[in-house]
């Protein structure tokens, strides 16, 4: 672990490094897990706001490409610009209308042009500075253009009957903050910071997939919890064998509790769309 500090101390590794690394067999059907999970809500929500031909698009922490690749094929945008900051799974999955970058997203001027929609889903929860980011991703978006952020919200309280799959959720989310600074306690404060970076109108949604047994959610988390496994146990607050049972539980009949949700906010640049 690259992380320091206890359970209110984010970490210092980096999504990619400490964990979730792209070398990793099986990172990338990880990553598709989610997006068989979320993509159709993601584009759905996209064609209500408008995007279509002669959208040109960002897709931030654009991961497998699975939404630019649909902005494309489905919408018919005119270009998708998708960046990551490690672009191996783009580059193996590319066509024509992607332009692929190899960038970090929290460095100033990663890109120089503005689009129309400038998209990212579960990139965010991950960085430190969110309010600077945010700002940073609404100066991108061209006028008459909209910025979509998506990202994580934690459903597991204090008040949520205890499982197998509650005990290592609260274990993963301190895990990974000790670990590389992941936090989605500030994600319902999207619609405001949206609104902060100067954007109107600004409007949320969420979306709670059902965990049903051999479901892409369910494979996704039991995928998520291996890979941070080292992360949870550090906590104190699981043991290997818990994390074992949490597994075989979200493949049961038994399983009855409720995702993590993703909230999904936008808003619009003021001004006329350009030409």
């Amino acid at each position: 672990m690259s992380g320091a500090g206890g359970a209110d101390a984010p970490g210092d590794g980096r999504y990619g490094e400490a964990v979730f690394r792209p070398d990793q067999a099986g990172e990338g059907e990880r990553i598709d897990y989610g997006a068989l999970t979320y993509d159709d809500i993601t584009l759905a929500r996209l064609r209500a706001l408008g995007v279509g031909p002669g959208w040109r698009c960002l897709d931030v922490g654009a991961g497998t490409g699975t939404v630019s690749r649909r902005l494309l094929e489905e919408c018919e945008v005119a270009g998708v610009v998708a960046v990551d900051r490690d672009a191996r799974f783009l580059t193996e999955r590319s066509v024509p209308g992607l332009d692929v970058r190899e960038a970090d997203v929290t460095a100033a001027g990663f890109v120089s042009e503005r689009f129309r929609l400038v998209h990212a889903r579960f990139v965010l929860m991950h960085l430190p500075e969110h309010r600077r980011l945010v700002t940073a991703l609404a100066d991108l978006v061209e006028p008459g253009g909209v910025l979509v952020l998506s990202d994580a919200v934690d459903l597991t309280s204090d008040r949520t009957p205890s499982t197998p799959y509650t005990a290592v959720m609260r274990a993963m989310w301190q895990g990974l903050r000790a670990t590389i600074g992941t936090d989605v306690s500030w994600v319902p404060s999207y619609p405001h910071l949206l609104q902060e970076a100067g954007l109107r109108p600004v409007a949320a949604e969420m979306h709670v997939p059902p965990l049903l047994p051999g479901s892409p959610i369910s494979r996704f988390w039991a995928d998520t919890w291996e890979r941070s496994r080292a992360a949870m146990l550090a906590t104190g607050l699981v043991d290997a064998a818990a994390v074992d049972e949490a597994i075989r539980y979200l493949d049961s009949d038994a399983c009855a509790a409720l995702s993590a949700g993703m909230l999904t906010a936008w808003g619009w640049k003021p001004g006329e769309v350009q030409a």
